[in-house]
């Protein structure tokens, strides 16, 4: 019972911990997703941003303190004729300063990268170059994390097509609307991501714990019922088995189970063994005239006194009918008697049934033997039986002892 409560905690705890573990990776997933949409979302952003500035012909902004011209641009500052210097903003410009502003304020940040760049800064590293090559084969994005400046970062990376307002500066380099100019990757910190992740991860391993714990508690406190049911049960079985319903005394195999243990005792210790046979006198009258309730109650009466007039260690059975048999181990014939002299005064005192001036006194009759040496347990219980016989004959309410 142990072994199957233990096997069956164990694949309760391996289903929940499965279940788990299914909903930790769902959950991780998940959250992945919710990275990967904000990227391509934050990439859209800048794609349009741009699509703006190109369609614009790019934006002119005053040329103050600070605010460098582009080398790479023909012409890109103009004089207006108030004499103030403005200096044109290009797409690949505007994007990179905004990506510098928002990378000081939260640690987001996007470049935009070329396999052919006009301006260094635009030049690849080791993972957009790789991506931007796999984009000139037909894939439309990529995603990848990495450690930046020591912080874990979450890096999404798609392909900028070449668009119309983006032939001003591109076309000379043989590109046309519709070709891979290069790529844009987003990138942000995971910090947060992965402190969601950590504390996750700790509440479904805190629950799956408890879970664990509950069910296996509750397996334990099913199972330690079950047991005790059972073995309630088995011994209740037992008890049925091996008692008289009526009397409450051993019944008949019980007895000689008992018989036989007590004879393989005496054979190898040599220590003496007796039996009384017990008969209640004109028992059939007793049903004849008060009722077989009556009788049940007499021979109820009658066993009380018969357990309550033995020694702890002696065996009182209800035999068969109104007849009882007591096993008296370590007793010689004089014991026996007394034993059984005990009884049946007990029993013509304080046993009646009926009442008023029907009432009347139970008595037994005994028959006690003692067991000779070589004898077999069959041959003892005849000889007390044949001394109750005797017994009756005699006038009944005594006791015969059949001499060893």
């Amino acid at each position: 019972m142990r072994l199957f409560i233990v096997s069956v905690s164990l694949v309760a705890a391996l289903s929940i911990t499965s279940g788990f573990l299914g909903i930790a990776f769902y959950n991780r997933e998940s959250i992945r997703e919710e990275m990967l949409n904000r990227a391509k979302h934050n990439f859209a952003s800048v794609v349009l941003m741009r699509r703006w500035n190109a369609n614009h012909g790019g934006v002119y902004v005053l040329k103050r303190p600070g605010v460098e011209s582009n080398p790479y641009l023909e012409n890109a500052d103009i004089t207006a004729a108030d004499g103030k210097i403005y200096t044109m903003k290009n797409p690949a410009l505007m994007t990179r300063e905004i990506s510098e502003l928002l990378r000081e304020d939260d640690g987001f940040f996007f470049h935009i990268t070329s396999l052919r760049p006009l301006n260094p800064s635009n030049r690849p590293d080791e993972r957009e170059s790789a991506a931007l090559k796999t984009f000139e084969q037909g894939v439309r994005e990529t995603s990848w994390e990495e450690e930046i400046g020591g912080i874990r970062h979450y890096r999404y990376m798609a392909p900028l097509m070449v668009e119309t307002g983006c032939l001003e500066c591109h076309a000379k380099q043989g590109y046309r609307a519709g070709d891979v100019r290069g790529g844009i990757s987003v990138s942000f910190k995971m910090s947060n991501v992965e402190e969601k992740l950590q504390r996750n991860g700790l509440i479904i391993l805190g629950l799956a714990t408890l879970t664990i714990a509950l069910v296996i508690i509750s397996f334990a406190w099913f199972f330690r019922k079950l047991v005790r049911s059972l073995g309630e049960a088995r011994a209740e079985l037992n008890r049925m088995a091996t008692t008289d319903a009526l009397t409450g005394l051993s019944n008949r195999h019980a007895l000689l189970q008992r018989l036989d243990q007590e004879y393989e005792r005496q054979r190898r210790s040599g220590k003496l063994l007796s039996v009384a046979m017990l008969d209640v006198d004109l028992f059939k009258s007793v049903n004849d005239v008060y009722g077989h309730a009556a009788g049940d109650a007499v021979l109820r009466e009658i066993a009380r006194h018969i357990q309550a007039g033995v020694r702890r260690y002696d065996v009182a059975a209800r035999f068969g009918g109104e007849e009882f048999l007591i096993v008296l181990p370590d007793a010689d014939l004089p014991t026996a008697q007394q034993t059984a002299e005990r009884i049946r005064g007990i029993i013509e005192k304080q046993v009646r049934v009926g009442s008023g001036e029907t009432q009347r006194a139970i008595t037994v009759s005994l028959g006690v033997a003692t067991l000779r040496a070589g004898e077999r347990i069959e041959a003892l219980i005849n000889r007390a039986d044949t001394a109750l016989y005797r017994a009756k004959a005699e006038g009944r309410n005594r006791i015969v002892a059949e001499d060893a």
